[in-house]
């Protein structure tokens, strides 16, 4: 996809995105090492992930914890957290004890002219009743270049367009998970699944690449999102080339 404002150089980069694991009692250690052995084959330049990795329930924490660390990037590994790392005892410490970096209401430059921002789950907010703008905090300060936003939760995406973000990548929805209630789902969740424009934004909602509650799906089945990164090159020798 393209994303404006991306250097030359980083033309090319591939982001692998996976969200909604639920791991705990019914998908546990060797699940997860089947899903990291297939994020290693996409060979990705960074790893993020959108969140409700860590359900609380079943094969203790620390097995997960080491299949995790089998996992790397040459621009590192992201999280941030889900409504579901709110749940019972805080699991939010899980994610660095995995290796992943967690962006809470921050942002980094993980290359120059790459910046990578993520906010706190929105929906536990709303739960909590707590004010505030997460997503201008996310993204004050940061520098000139192309901007991706991690939100576990894809609402205010017109908020993130309008601040400059040219990627938004989110969960949460499952896809509905079950025919046919994606129907009922995508009536708080406009952005339901699959890859959508808000505003001169791209925003892509991975339908979840584990289950919540029974392990089946219906017509959604799960998803590792692969994603890769394109500037303005292409269009540049397009424009070239017509020229001559």
């Amino acid at each position: 996809m393209s994303l404006p404002g991306l250097p030359d150089a980083l033309d090319g980069t591939v982001i692998i995105a996976l969200s909604d694991m639920h791991l705990g009692s019914q998908l546990g250690e060797s699940w997860l090492a089947a899903r990291i052995a297939q994020v290693k084959a996409h060979q990705p330049d960074f790893v993020v992930l959108l969140g409700d990795i860590f359900e609380g329930h079943g094969p203790p924490e620390d097995q997960l914890i080491d299949t995790f660390k089998q996992l790397s990037a040459s621009y590192g590994c992201w999280a941030v957290p889900g409504n579901h790392e709110s749940y019972g005892r805080n699991k939010i410490g899980l994610f660095e004890a995995a290796g992943f970096t967690l962006l809470n209401n921050a942002w980094t430059e993980v290359r120059p002219g790459l910046i990578l921002a993520g906010v706190e789950d929105l929906t536990t907010r709303r739960r909590n009743g707590q004010s505030g703008d997460p997503i201008s905090q996310a993204l004050a300060g940061r520098p000139p270049g192309a901007t991706i936003l991690l939100s576990h939760t894809p609402w205010q995406a017109e908020k993130a367009a309008k601040a400059g973000v040219g990627l938004m990548l989110s969960g949460h929805t499952h896809g509905g998970q079950i025919w046919p209630f994606g129907y009922l789902v995508q009536k708080l969740y406009p952005l339901l699944d699959g890859r959508y424009e808000v505003d001169g934004m791209t925003a892509i909602i991975c339908r979840g690449t584990g289950t919540w509650g029974p392990r089946m799906r219906l017509w959604h089945p799960s998803q590792i999102l692969h994603v890769t990164l394109r500037g303005q090159r292409e269009k540049n020798l397009l424009k070239d080339m017509l020229r001559q």
